[in-house]
């Protein structure tokens, strides 16, 4: 699939803890990116020495253009499940960069700018089911961010999961895209302004986005 939105380097950390799927959402993620809207991508991962509970992170860097160097160096985005993650990884973000948080897990942010969603609390209370946090996560991302489409990421959700919780899963994107939509309106518009908008204009998001603060 071409793709006409032009990055010429976007820098994404999933972070959380080991069981809230983090590396599932970067995988899911990182192909949906790659394989569904034709940028260049590359993947990494890192986690604690605990499967569930230690630190768990997935970097995912994309371009328009090959990629010179595969991690991070200053990030466009930092996605935070857990608070020990928005506190260890926040000070990784560029200026401008853009904080999203799971509001039931993270007390305090450190900054007054940021996107909040309950994603652990959806889905343990509108899904039923915690293991799909991930899932609401990806969906908020999806109307979050300006070059991600959602028939798109729904068609590698399909290719991606075990038919028998395709079902489960596709009630939590669509939760977690809905959500986002109704909560940051104006967000996708925000994100393209710093991606592609004029110089005047590029400087005004973060100080507008104050208003989104929860």
């Amino acid at each position: 699939m071409n793709n006409n939105n032009h990055l010429t380097r976007f820098e994404i950390r999933l972070s959380g803890l080991g069981g809230q799927g983090i590396l599932t959402l970067g995988k899911i993620m990182g192909q949906a990116l790659a394989l569904d809207h034709g940028y260049e991508v590359c993947q990494t991962q890192s986690y604690g020495p605990e499967a569930r509970g230690g630190a768990s992170r997935s970097d995912v860097v994309l371009s328009s253009d090959p990629i010179s160097y595969p991690k991070p160096v200053g990030l466009d985005l930092l996605v935070a499940l857990s608070q020990e993650a928005c506190n260890m990884y926040y000070n990784s973000l560029k200026m401008h960069g853009r904080l999203l948080i799971d509001s039931s897990l993270v007390d305090q942010s450190p900054s007054n700018i940021y996107w909040g969603l309950p994603f652990t609390q959806m889905a343990k209370e509108k899904i039923g089911v915690v293991q799909t946090t991930n899932v609401i996560t990806l969906g908020a991302l999806t109307h979050l961010l300006p070059f991600m489409n959602a028939q798109a990421v729904r068609r590698r959700l399909k290719a991606a999961l075990p038919a028998k919780i395709q079902e489960i899963n596709k009630k939590a994107y669509n939760l977690g895209l809905r959500v986002a939509r109704k909560q940051y309106p104006d967000a996708p518009a925000q994100m393209a302004d710093l991606l592609w908008g004029t110089e005047e204009n590029s400087a005004s998001p973060a100080s507008a986005a104050s208003n989104e603060s929860h």
